[in-house]
């Protein structure tokens, strides 16, 4: 049996454990990995690989962000800032048609840029924007679309775990993904409101506008978010300066968001420990799963099977974007099944050879990824956030995703767009 085979079987296998069986996919990776590099190798190369890679992948200093950047997430989830924003940013924007969905959009990236998280903002605006959209009698569909689709944005708009984690498997800089990951950030979020702008201006009925507010009004809101707009502002701003590394960043990001909620009297100490085991629980969960595609990425570095992909796709002679093309139809259609963290560590060890080989750029293929991977989370037959969303609203699942279609279209533009001018994404990057 050839080594390419045994690793194609590997790969097999790995599918069969995580999409039919349902086992972690950590465990599933350690496991075809070990027996993979037992078959190809011996049992003492087995022993002598799981014997250093946990350990190695769990010392490497860049690591340590990942807690960090899950601890300030925690903490502000387990707080009421995320509320504070969405009311303030309705001050500002409530008046106009659909200007509740546009509020909602506008403060689920905000939020995302001190969570890093897709299923957060999705709980939090299930809670406070359904009500308010309702109290003003919204399109249930156009609702459901601008909670659903905005809470994607946690992945993408930095720190992100997704590209945390593309960076650490990838041996890419941190600090260039996450810089990488703000202009997109910020123009897909205007195109969701230009999808509710579409929406609303084909069916005013859809998203009626809300009270005026005064301009003094407005002001005073800010009174309750500044200083969250302040710590994103230093945490990437101090990044993007070269003052600090991602893992620093981290820190001072946790730290920041310990001190604004125990300033403004919401911390105590049973939620403390609260957000000490989630964090835990949480950290725990992405460090096994980075361990296992350190594993597994070994055995298929033995087994030499993306080599032989490379080689067989250059042997094609077809258009790199038409290879570009069906690997995004493949992250969407894995986003519809798997969460960011598990498509990312599943597919990395076979994709980037190939689009490395293919001359893409590696900065930008990762933002590239975390954005189609937000389109399987809002997709059927299991688009996650449209779940959540259901389980909290018990707004009917084929409403919710009816209502995601055109910000689902919002987002396959922001790829085209990307893909024309990946610049978009690297223009920041290149002046670091």
């Amino acid at each position: 049996m050839s080594a390419e085979l045994v690793g194609s079987l590997g790969v097999l296998c790995l599918i069969i454990l995580i999409l039919f069986l349902r086992m972690w996919i950590g465990m599933a990776m350690i496991l075809v990995g070990s027996i993979g590099i037992f078959i190809l190798q011996s049992s003492k190369s087995t022993f002598g690989i799981m014997g250093t890679v946990p350990y190695e992948t769990s010392a490497y200093y860049p690591m340590t962000a990942i807690p960090l950047f899950i601890l300030m997430g925690v903490i502000v989830g387990n707080t009421n800032i995320g509320e504070n924003l969405y009311f303030s940013v309705h001050k500002w924007v409530g008046a106009m048609r659909g200007g509740l969905a546009s509020a909602t959009v506008l403060a689920c990236a905000v939020f995302a840029a001190i969570t890093g998280s897709s299923g957060t903002g999705t709980i939090l605006m299930s809670k406070v924007a359904m009500p308010q959209m309702q109290k003003f009698k919204y399109d249930d569909k156009l609702s459901s679309g601008a909670i659903i689709s905005a809470g994607t944005l946690g992945i993408l708009i930095p720190p992100s775990m997704g590209l945390i984690i593309y960076g650490l498997l990838t041996e890419q800089s941190v600090g260039k993904l996450f810089i990488a990951g703000l202009i997109p950030g910020i123009l897909l979020t205007l195109l969701f409101m230009a999808a509710v702008f579409v929406v609303t201006t084909i069916n005013p009925k859809a998203g009626p506008a809300g009270p005026k507010t005064l301009f003094k009004e407005k002001i005073i809101s800010l009174r309750k978010t500044w200083h969250v707009l302040l710590l994103f502002l230093l945490v990437l701003g101090g990044i993007y300066r070269g003052f600090f590394t991602p893992t620093e960043a981290g820190a001072i990001g946790a730290f920041g968001a310990f001190i604004i909620a125990a300033a403004t009297r919401q911390l105590n100490m049973q939620k403390l420990a609260e957000i000490l085991k989630e964090t835990v629980a949480t950290g725990s969960m992405i460090f096994l799963i980075i361990i296992g595609a350190f594993v597994f990425m070994k055995f298929l570095g033995l087994s030499k099977l993306p080599f032989a992909l490379v080689e067989i796709i250059n042997g094609l002679e077809v258009s790199k974007y038409i290879v570009f093309f069906g690997i995004v139809v493949v992250y969407i259609l894995l986003g519809m099944f798997l969460e960011v963290y598990s498509t990312v560590t599943l597919t990395i060890p076979i994709v980037f050879p190939i689009i490395t080989a293919l001359g893409f750029d590696p900065i930008w293929f990762g933002v590239i990824i975390v954005l189609v991977i937000e389109m399987g989370l809002i997709t059927p037959p299991v688009g996650i956030n449209a779940f959540i969303f259901s389980g909290i609203t018990q707004v009917p699942l084929a409403t919710a995703f009816r209502g995601v279609i055109p910000f689902f279209l919002a987002m396959v533009f922001c790829v085209i767009l990307l893909t024309i001018f990946p610049e978009i994404a690297l223009f920041l990057t290149r002046t670091m």
